[in-house]
C-alpha cells in the first residue's frame, strides 16, 4: 500500500500520522524542562500548519527529558503537572491527536518512563508505563499498567510501546491480540541499534498483521547522538515511508486500519495472529489450541529461567552508577484503560 504521498492525498478511511524526529534536548532544571515543553507545543502547531489533514502527531521517547537518564525531581513530570496540561491544551487548541513521552515521578520507587495518547479535545485516551526499561542503562521502574489499547482517530485502534519494548515480540503480539491495528513505538535509540530498529519494526508488523509507526529522537545533545529514522510499516512487513537524520522533521504517512481489519478476517496464508492460537487447522477442526511453549508456562508461574542458569553474567548496578535495586517489585493501584486522570 502507498503512503498517500505522506497523507497529502487522504482517502476516506485513511489515518494520517506524523512522526516528529525531535531534536535531542538536554534539560537539567525545571525551567529548561518547561522550555522544552514549549518546544514540543510549538511542534504540535507546526504539525497542524504543515498538514491540515494530519490526525495524529507522535513525539519520541525522551522528547522532554533527553538522554541524561537523570532522575532529579526537578525534571520529573506528573499527569496533573504543568507539562502534561500544556500538551493536552495544545492538542485541543490545534484539534489534533498527540502521543507524548514523560518521565513520571513515582513516590514508591524509581520514576516511570511513561507515554500518553491525547485526543483532539485534550483528553488522555491512553496512559502507558514502559514495561521493559533498557537495562542496564536505564534505571526506570518497570511498568505496572499492562499494555493498553484505545480507540484512535477515524475508527483506528491504537497501542503504544516504548523503545526497548519493541525488541520483545510478545509486546507487539499483545497489542494486536487486544485489537490494535496501529502500534506506535517511540524511542531514543542511537546508531548501534539502527539495524535492530528496522527489522523489529517490520517483524512486529508482519507477524501480527498490524501497521507500525515508529520514531526516535534525532541529532546530538553534545554527548549522545540519536538517529531519528521515523518509519511506517504496512501489515505485510513492507516499509511505507521512512525518515533520515534531519532533526525536527515531521515524517508523514497515511495508514489504513480498515485494511488491517480486512486482512485479519480474510487472509489465510501468513495470518499469524490467528494461526498462533489455531495451529494446523487444516488437519484439526478449529486448530490445536493448547499452549506448547515452555517459557510461557514458566513465566506465568514465576519460574522463568534461561538454560545458561547461574552462568549468566549479571551487570551490576555499580557499572552504570545507579543506586542498588530494592529486593522486589512493589505493585501499585493500576489506572483503568481509557480513563482520563
Amino acid at each position: 500500500m502507498a503512503s498517500g504521498l505522506g497523507g497529502l492525498n487522504k482517502s476516506p478511511n485513511g489515518v494520517v500520522i506524523g512522526l516528529a524526529q525531535l531534536a535531542l534536548p538536554d534539560p537539567h532544571t525545571r525551567e529548561a524542562l518547561w522550555a522544552q515543553t514549549q518546544k514540543v507545543v510549538g511542534m504540535v502547531a507546526k504539525a497542524r500548519r504543515s498538514n491540515p489533514g494530519m490526525d495524529l502527531i507522535v513525539f519520541p521517547e525522551y522528547s522532554l527529558h533527553g538522554l541524561s537518564m537523570s532522575t532529579a525531581p526537578e525534571i520529573m513530570c506528573s499527569l496533573d503537572g504543568p507539562e502534561v496540561i500544556a500538551l493536552r491544551e495544545a492538542c485541543k487548541a490545534y484539534r489534533i491527536w498527540g502521543c507524548f513521552s514523560i518521565m513520571e515521578a513515582n513516590p514508591h520507587g524509581n520514576p516511570f518512563n511513561s507515554g500518553l495518547i491525547v485526543d483532539d479535545l485534550g483528553e488522555i485516551r491512553l496512559y502507558y508505563r514502559k514495561l521493559h526499561p533498557w537495562v542496564p542503562v536505564e534505571r526506570w521502574e518497570p511498568g505496572d499498567l499492562g499494555i493498553p489499547v484505545c480507540d484512535g482517530p477515524r475508527g483506528s485502534k491504537l497501542a503504544l510501546i516504548i523503545c526497548h519494548d519493541g525488541m520483545f515480540p510478545e509486546m507487539a503480539r499483545e497489542c494486536a491480540y487486544k485489537g490494535a491495528d496501529i502500534m506506535l513505538r517511540t524511542a531514543g535509540y542511537t546508531a548501534p541499534i539502527r539495524h535492530s530498529w528496522k527489522i523489529t519494526n517490520q517483524s512486529n508488523a508482519f507477524t501480527n498483521l498490524m501497521q507500525t509507526a515508529s520514531v526516535c529522537m534525532c541529532g546530538s545533545d553534545g554527548t549522545f547522538d540519536s538517529m531519528g529514522e521515523a518509519m511506517f510499516v504496512d501489515f505485510d512487513g513492507t516499509i511505507m515511508a521512512e525518515g533520515g537524520g534531519r532533526a525536527d522533521e515531521i515524517v508523514c504517512c497515511e495508514l489504513r486500519p480498515d485494511l488491517v481489519r480486512e486482512a485479519r478476517v480474510h487472509w489465510g496464508v501468513e495470518n499469524n495472529i490467528y494461526q498462533f492460537g489455531h495451529r494446523g487447522y487444516v488437519a484439526v477442526k478449529g486448530g490445536a489450541r493448547d499452549c506448547p511453549y515452555t517459557y510461557m508456562h514458566d513465566l506465568s508461574a514465576g519460574q522463568y529461567r534461561l538454560p545458561v542458569g547461574r552462568r549468566r553474567r549479571a551487570y551490576r548496578w555499580q557499572l552504570v552508577r545507579f543506586c542498588s535495586p530494592r529486593a522486589r517489585l512493589q505493585t501499585h493501584p493500576q489506572q483503568l484503560e481509557g480513563v482520563t486522570p
